[in-house]
């Protein structure tokens, strides 16, 4: 069943950024056009609020790329990236990302995650319990399988790699193309506590 998108929805959007950058770089080698994924997302509906969470590494074009997101209106959150004895590195936001949409779900009628982590499932399935229509819009080609089911819907961006690719060396000629997929049926609206397990 498609959802409905409607010009007075409020919507909150939270950017998994090294997740897309990494599945951009990584299957075109290309950059995120973030200006195109948040207009896609938000499509026309009220904006709340729109988070990048951002893991730092020291890099000089980080600055440019933060006033960037910023200039889009997209608020960043960063950490420091971790580097373990024996060059071992970690940097993840997923419980940043989850806190902070369960924080914002009850002020907003959808939540969009732009991300294709798996991780992300049982977050999809709570907010959908709590009442909250769940979007997801990442690369088709690098998402979780269980992430594109769980979402109320599904956004390939690989369905249009011109749009949301910068520098892309292949363009749309890479990967199967998709169609855009709105997958479940309405979800609840009662709001009686978590699923059973």
């Amino acid at each position: 069943m498609a959802i409905i998108k409607q010009r007075e929805q409020r919507v909150a959007m939270f950017i998994d950024t090294q997740n897309l950058y990494h599945s951009a770089k990584n299957l075109y080698g290309a950059k995120v056009n973030f200006g195109a994924v948040l207009k896609e997302a938000v499509a026309d509906r009220h904006l709340v609020r729109a988070i990048a969470y951002v893991i730092t590494t020291e890099k000089e074009d980080e600055k440019s790329f933060f006033e960037a997101l910023n200039n889009l209106g997209i608020e960043t959150k960063t950490k420091d990236l971790q580097i373990f004895f024996g060059g071992a590195k970690k940097a993840d936001w997923d419980v940043g990302l989850a806190v902070d949409a369960i924080r914002l779900a009850s002020k907003v009628d959808s939540v969009v995650i732009a991300s294709g982590d798996g991780d992300f499932v049982p977050l999809v399935e709570y907010l959908k319990f709590m009442g909250t229509q769940v979007e997801v819009i990442t690369f088709g080609r690098s998402a979780s399988g269980r992430l594109r089911e769980a979402a109320d819907d599904f956004i390939d961006m690989c369905d249009d790699l011109h749009k949301y690719l910068l520098g892309s060396r292949g363009g749309n000629s890479a990967g199967a193309r998709r169609p855009r997929k709105q997958v479940n049926p309405p979800h609840r609206t009662k709001r009686e506590g978590p699923p059973a397990k």
